[in-house]
């Protein structure tokens, strides 16, 4: 069971309002800072690791950019969104963050109540209202590579690349 308070997010949030185009060769640490100042400013110090994203429709869409690391790296344990852009997606794949598609999530939470995941049934459940919605099943490959920190440390468990930091 994962669980965490939401912060809620509409539809068609772009990969431009995580990850500012002007920050994208920046170190991690200064895009972290940046995430969603444009239209949520001081967000990053309000989120606290294992909080929820509650999102709408087309949630990450725009360029490839890592913006799913920036979230990740915000302390965010999961992403639920009516429907996630296929390039975010892939990107929450590869940089280890939980994004799950759960159709009426965004009009099931209000801001600030507790969202839970069951990873087992893909379920997604209201803790203050008690609603509970059934989220689409991610592959388990998938699901794994999300749970334990995305392509490069799984590449590195099977001795495929050098740890990160190791020439």
């Amino acid at each position: 069971m994962i669980a965490g308070k939401v912060w809620k997010f509409g539809d068609n949030i772009n990969t431009d309002l995580m990850l500012p185009g002007n920050l994208l060769l920046a170190p991690e640490v200064e895009q972290k800072k940046a995430v969603f100042q444009a239209n949520r400013p001081g967000w990053v110090d309000a989120v606290r690791p294992g909080d929820i994203i509650a999102g709408g429709l087309n949630y990450g869409m725009g360029s490839s950019r890592p913006a799913a690391r920036s979230l990740r790296n915000c302390g965010v344990a999961a992403l639920v969104a009516e429907s996630i852009n296929g390039l975010f997606f892939r990107n929450a794949v590869n940089f280890g963050l939980l994004a799950l598609e759960c159709p009426g999530v965004h009009a099931a939470f209000a801001e600030g109540q507790t969202l839970e995941i069951s990873l087992d049934a893909f379920t997604v459940r209201n803790r203050e209202t008690g609603r509970a919605l059934k989220a689409l099943p991610v592959p388990a490959m998938l699901l794994d590579l999300m749970r334990n920190g995305g392509l490069y440390p799984y590449l590195e468990k099977q001795g495929l690349i050098a740890p990160l930091g190791v020439a």
